[in-house]
Order: C-alpha cells, then structure tokens, then sequence
C-alpha cells in the first residue's frame, strides 16, 4: 500500500487504542494524557501512519501493539509529546532575559570567571534557543570573549535534527519573529528561511529525555523549562525540580512557563516578579524563578 491510499485521518479511535498509547507515552516520557488528549494522538499519529503506509492511525497503532517496542515505538512517542513553539514566544520572558536577567549575570561575572551556560531544555523545532541567540547577538557583543556554553535539547530526535537545520517556513517566521531580526539572521530560499551559520553554530544541540539523568549537561546559569512540568504527574516535577536545583549555579534563573510554579513543589525558589524595576503590562508576572 502506498501512501497515496491512505484514508482521511479517522474521527476516532477505539479506547484500547487510546489507553494503549497512553501508557507508552507515560512510560517513555512520564507524560501523563488524560482522556480529553485521544484527539491529540489523532492529529499527531495520523502524518506517522501515514508516512509509513498504514491505512489509518488505528492500523498503525495495532501494529505498534502487535510488535516488539522498536522505531516505530519511538516516532509515536516522539510526534505525541512535541510541543508547539515559536520565535520569542509569549515574548515576557525573553524582554526579561534581555533586560535584566543577562544584564544581571554579565555584572555579576564579569569581574570573575567570564562564563555563562544557558540552557533550553525541550526546545523543540529550535525557535527558543534561536530566539536567545538572536538576543545575545544583537545586545551583548561582550560576551564574543567570554566562555560562552549554549545547550539545547529536546526528546524527540525528529526535533533535534530539524533545530540543527534552522530552516523555516514563511508561516514559522511570521510568528512572533522582529523583521529586523528575519533580514539580518536568515537567508531566504524560495518560501523558506534558513538561519545564518553563525547563529546555528552557537547552541550545542543534544537529545534529552527530562525524565532520565541530565549526565551531559554541565552547571547552568539560566535554564528554560517553559510549558514541560504541566505534563508531568506532581511526584516528577518534583524530581525535575530537585535536578535543576543541583544543575543551577548560584544566583542562576529558572524560567517556567507562565502556567507553571514551584509553589507547593520545592520551596528552594524564589518567584521574582516581572519588571521588578518597573510595571510590565499592568503587573503581568512571569515564571522567572531564581535559585537560592
């Protein structure tokens, strides 16, 4: 069969199916669905499936549940927990970074050790840590001699590679991406954007699965983990929790997303509020957490 004959994605899959799935997820990225979610693994499974000739996302998901866990395992948990992003998302955090967080940092070290490590963590297709990179190129041209460490890392391999590439449609640049910012970083070809070499060079991407132990990544000073606890049962934020902070460096930031918290978590943070020199959209606050 080719893909060619591949049936309109179905309205529905059965609830074995579903709860099938479920559990994979849950037990390879400690992702929790609930069952409002099973139009979720639709939409996710269905470019899968069909990718791969199967007639219908049901097909696909009773050759997973009829075979020993091997790529295809991975591909459908990969496509179901990647999670949306953009260029400067939700924009607060990254006017935070820019005007206070890195400012902060840079002071703090610049009379000692000269290093800063970011780190994006479940970066995605590559939009975050590019959006960062943008900003360090565009603002602190200091930072040129100093020991500068920028990670990146997603679960999905898929994601990884795409990240590497730094190409993007027109649609993906129109999304919350400064036009100054388009014609200064990225070459055009056709109807897509490709990022200049010299920012894709910048991050070191890896892939990442949060719920295992972080040995590749060294000390941080500003870790993002926007929009990843909300999907993990209360007993793994903690546990995520507890690593970031033995990964912080002292005074380093922790920025979640804006529906996110450590309240009642891990009383080790502290919420710092958004424009602390000054009021941001009528007292709008950001998870910017800083550790103690």
């Amino acid at each position: 069969m080719t893909a060619d004959h591949f049936a309109e994605p179905q309205a529905s899959i059965s609830q074995l199916d579903f709860d099938y799935i479920r559990s994979m997820v849950r037990q390879e990225s400690s992702i929790a669905l609930d069952n409002g979610k099973m139009y979720l693994v639709i939409s996710r499974l269905s470019p899968l499936a069909r990718e791969h000739d199967f007639s219908s996302v049901g097909a696909f998901i009773s050759h997973l549940q009829s075979t020993l866990h091997g790529e295809l395992h991975t591909l459908a948990v990969e496509a179901i927990v990647t999670t949306e992003t953009s260029f400067f998302r939700d924009l607060h955090p990254f006017v935070e970074l820019r005007d206070r967080i890195l400012p902060e940092l840079i002071k703090t070290k610049r009379g000692t050790s000269k290093s800063l490590c970011i780190w994006s963590a479940a970066c995605s297709s590559g939009q975050e840590p590019y959006s960062i990179a943008m900003i360090l190129r565009d603002r602190f041209a200091e930072l040129t001699g100093w020991n500068l460490q920028l990670l990146a890392s997603d679960i999905s391999r898929r994601m990884i590679e795409r990240a590497q590439e730094g190409v993007y449609t027109q649609i993906e640049v129109n999304r919350g991406l400064p036009a100054p910012y388009l014609v200064r970083f990225f070459n055009q070809n056709e109807s897509q954007w490709q990022l200049k070499d010299e920012l894709r060079g910048m991050f070191r991407f890896f892939r990442q699965n949060l719920t295992d132990e972080w040995a590749s990544v060294p000390p941080v000073d500003i870790l993002l983990l926007r929009n990843v606890l909300i999907y993990f049962d209360v007993e793994m934020r903690r546990k995520v929790l507890r690593r970031v902070r033995r990964l912080l460096r002292p005074g380093g930031y922790l920025v979640l997303g804006s529906a996110e918290t450590t309240l009642n978590l891990d009383p080790s943070f502290v919420r710092v509020r958004s424009g602390a020199l000054g009021q941001v959209d009528g007292g709008f606050f950001v998870e910017n957490l800083r550790f103690v």
